[in-house]
């Protein structure tokens, strides 16, 4: 459905480190970047991939970057034990928890989420949509 997904940052060095964290732990790579004229930036897929990239750049406009209110960004985790692991490496690489890892029933049964902000402020959410995984299993069963 995305082609591509983009948050802004003011620092790219700290930014590629939190989310080398998080995502290298959600099993993307960082790919290279051709340089298009545009700000600096940085980019994951997903290995084998071309699409959906998850962009950090540079504000084209030059002004800092800021998290917007009410935005967030989820990633899909294979397991709850791979939403605990890119939480905490998250939290380790200079994120901030807004959720610690646990069931999130009230999304669904096998619903598994945690929340952190990256050093920008941008909120992720890091889930594993074992809801869906069972629902999906039972259509196919």
């Amino acid at each position: 459905m995305f082609s591509h997904v983009t948050v802004g940052s003011r620092d790219l060095e700290q930014s590629a480190a939190f989310y080398d964290a998080v995502l290298l732990s959600l099993g993307l790579v960082r790919r290279p970047v051709t340089p298009d004229g545009g700000p600096p930036s940085l980019c994951w897929v997903l290995p084998g991939r071309s699409l959906p990239r998850f962009y950090v750049y540079q504000p084209f406009d030059g002004e800092p970057a800021s998290a917007g209110n009410g935005g967030m960004v989820a990633f899909t985790a294979g397991s709850p034990h791979m939403v605990d692991r890119a939480h905490a490496a998250g939290v380790a690489a200079g994120g901030a928890d807004e959720g610690a890892p646990g069931p999130r029933s009230r999304y669904g049964k096998g619903y598994y989420g945690a929340y952190l902000r990256d050093p920008d402020g941008n909120k992720l959410h890091v889930v594993h949509r074992g809801d869906l995984l069972s629902a999906e299993a039972a259509k196919a069963g």
